[in-house]
């Protein structure tokens, strides 16, 4: 045989047993770069930007939903990245603050993980992590959360031989990083959607809208207008805009006074005062079951939401200039508004997502 036919011969059978390994069964395992179709049922959402050093396979997803529920994570073997980010409740959860590793709790409220592809402002209340990878290993090495290192957790994944062999099914090598567990669980961060909400369906020409919802959507994408409150609406969409019901932005919304600021949100990564108590702009989608609401959970329902933006908006040197607009007269909703509102919102609710098995406990 040619010496070079042989070369290639071996040197391509030598990269196919490498990626080809055998479990503790005998059972082959095999890279598999199978491309992961995002599940879209209703089509309400624009085609994601997603990212091209990360595509999403079949097999990335599942190492990644294997990661985010595995609770080998924290260093007490007590906490997943689900224990607060529960499918149930759009991937959030509905303490005040999150229970970490011995009984700690953070100060920020567990923001809600779905339609992550369609984020394009970074991460975190404050946007301290670019990526959503990087979000991603953030809490693993948070005290207050999973309190455990990088290199602890490798370790411990390697005792694990199924995880070693989704490795394998991923990447194509039994070799566990911290850069491959990140990029799994970015792709199955990513490949969590919600579309199928009572409004999706309405948008899809599906169903009607109950009275007070439709109501509720009037008042919610109608512009504040404090000459004509007859036709003044609430002028939520300002804020959370588009089909995701958010706007790539870090706002304050006039929670507090200057004198009141406690966190200082996204200062904390920038340093600029202009960005002083100014947070993440989060969708509304799924919002009546990710209670408590705001970065620190002072509000327990949409009722308190409502009131808040109706008439309680507070003057600070860095709240948002079309809130500020709005308190010389409140938005002037009556009780049958509000209440018009509530339903509205609650229409955003997507069962499908909360039962979704794609998305479930692999274990």
């Amino acid at each position: 045989m040619n010496k070079f036919i042989l070369g290639v011969f071996t040197l391509t059978l030598g990269v196919f047993i490498y990626s080809c390994k055998k479990d503790v069964k005998g059972i082959m395992v095999q890279y598999n770069n199978a491309p992961y179709q995002l599940q879209f049922i209703n089509y309400t959402l624009p085609t994601p930007t997603l990212p091209a050093d990360n595509p999403l396979t079949v097999e990335k997803v599942m190492l990644g939903r294997m990661l985010f529920y595995n609770k080998n994570l924290s260093s007490d073997g007590t906490v997943s990245c689900a224990s607060c980010h529960n499918q149930k409740n759009a991937f959030s959860d509905i303490n005040k603050f999150s229970i970490g590793v011995n009984g700690a709790t953070g100060d920020r409220q567990a923001m809600a993980i779905f339609n992550m592809a369609w984020h394009e402002n970074e991460f975190f209340w404050d946007g301290r992590a670019h990526l959503l990878r990087d979000q991603s290993l953030g809490p693993i090495e948070n005290p207050l959360e999973m309190n455990e290192s990088l290199d602890n957790v490798i370790k411990k994944l390697y005792t694990d031989q199924e995880m070693k062999n989704q490795f394998i099914r991923a990447f194509g090598s039994i070799e566990i990083t911290a850069e491959k567990m990140s990029l799994a669980m970015e792709n199955f961060m990513m490949s969590i959607i919600s579309e199928d909400s009572k409004y999706d369906r309405y948008l899809a020409g599906l169903i009607q809208l109950s009275p007070s919802e439709e109501r509720g959507r009037i008042l919610f994408f109608g512009e504040y207008n404090e000459f004509f409150p007859d036709v003044s609406g609430a002028d939520c969409a300002h804020c959370h805009a588009g089909n995701n019901f958010e706007n790539d932005l870090y706002m304050n919304n006039g929670l507090d006074e200057n004198a009141q600021f406690v966190d200082f949100g996204r200062e904390l990564t920038t340093d600029l005062i202009a960005d002083r108590a100014k947070f993440k702009v989060t969708s509304l989608r799924n919002i009546a079951v990710t209670p408590p609401y705001m970065h620190d959970g002072r509000f327990e329902t949409l009722e308190e939401v409502v009131d808040h933006y109706n008439s309680n908006v507070k003057y600070s040197s860095t709240v948002n200039l079309a809130l500020l607009g709005t308190t010389s007269t409140g938005l002037m909703l009556d009780e049958e508004e509000k209440n018009d509102l509530v339903n509205f919102l609650k229409s955003l609710t997507d069962y499908t997502l909360l039962n979704n098995t794609a998305y479930s406990d692999p274990y």
